[in-house]
């Protein structure tokens, strides 16, 4: 049983892991447009 929330805790942790890096990702993309429209 321990084992078990044990796994499910590090999938948790992945899934969170995973939507901080999309996030990060979509912010970058937006600084790069917001960049690109102010060179115009």
């Amino acid at each position: 049983k321990q084992q078990e929330r044990k796994r499910k805790g590090e999938k948790d942790r992945e899934k969170r892991k995973r939507k901080g890096e999309r996030k990060k990702e979509q912010e970058k993309r937006k600084g790069e447009k917001e960049k690109g429209r102010k060179k115009k």
